[in-house]
């Protein structure tokens, strides 16, 4: 359906994406975890991928649990750099964050106005209102195990360290 999803032209514009699957559950007090992948537009073609985690918990009048699927569009070198410097990303405190735009109006002409736009899809039940607070980390151990040798996120993202096979399906998919 167009008008749900990401404009072709978000995404050729973008400097970068993380992309992720997030876990949360609770009742009056919640907890979420996730993980998934960062990759950076770089002189050559999309980078390989630089692994990272989420964690975070909440307080509330909340309860249930969902799966979210997100993808964040980063628009511009600083959010990129944000989630380089192998430590957390604080969304709201490092780089801001907007609903990103939807619909076949945003399409023609979009002009990145947030660091970051978001994109999400849940599946579950989940309803409240609470306070909450999370991070998003570089899985450096991941990042060594994948790349089979220690590697910065850093490099990873700014195209030093050569992709291994495995990435090329999802650069390829990026690069449509």
């Amino acid at each position: 359906m167009p008008e749900k999803s990401i404009p072709r032209n978000v995404l050729r514009n973008a400097k970068g994406l993380a992309i992720m699957t997030v876990v949360k559950a609770g009742f009056i007090f919640s907890g979420q975890a996730g993980h998934g992948v960062v990759v950076a537009r770089t002189e050559h073609g999309w980078s390989g991928p630089s692994f990272v985690g989420t964690g975070g918990a909440g307080w509330g009048l909340q309860a249930g649990a969902q799966a979210t699927d997100l993808v964040f569009v980063l628009n511009n070198d600083a959010a990129v750099r944000a989630f380089s410097r192998g430590g957390n990303v604080t969304l709201g405190v490092d780089a801001s964050a907007a609903a990103g735009p939807v619909g076949r109006d945003a399409q023609a002409a979009v002009t990145p106005k947030a660091a970051i736009y978001t994109y999400s899809r849940s599946k579950g039940l989940f309803a409240g209102a609470s306070v909450e607070g999370a991070v998003i980390a570089t899985q450096k151990e991941a990042n060594d195990r994948y790349y089979r040798k220690p590697v910065s996120a850093m490099d990873i993202l700014k195209g030093r360290v050569e992709p291994p096979h495995g990435a090329g399906q999802l650069r390829a998919a990026l690069d449509r």
